[in-house]
């Protein structure tokens, strides 16, 4: 059987399905972005507050600098 015929056989869709599906999950989440651009601009701030914060108290408590860049990474990860 040729590659060709493989891969249009019945099974192909299932290939395709789960792109699809993280295609159509990326382009909700920017929907959702560019409907509610203020909760972005005031989750931005707050990750730059924190690394600003970090910045700040690195020489003296490096253990709490982590901690605030952690903190900002998973406002981020949202």
């Amino acid at each position: 059987m040729s590659t060709l015929s493989h891969s249009s056989g019945p099974d192909s869709s299932a290939v395709f399905r789960p792109a699809f599906r993280a295609l159509a999950d990326e382009a909700l989440v920017l929907v959702r972005a560019l409907l509610q651009p203020d909760k972005i601009i005031e989750e931005v701030e707050r990750m730059r507050a924190l690394q600003v914060e970090a910045d700040r108290v690195e020489a003296a408590d490096p253990v709490r600098a982590a901690m605030l860049r952690r903190r900002a990474s998973l406002i981020g990860l949202r």
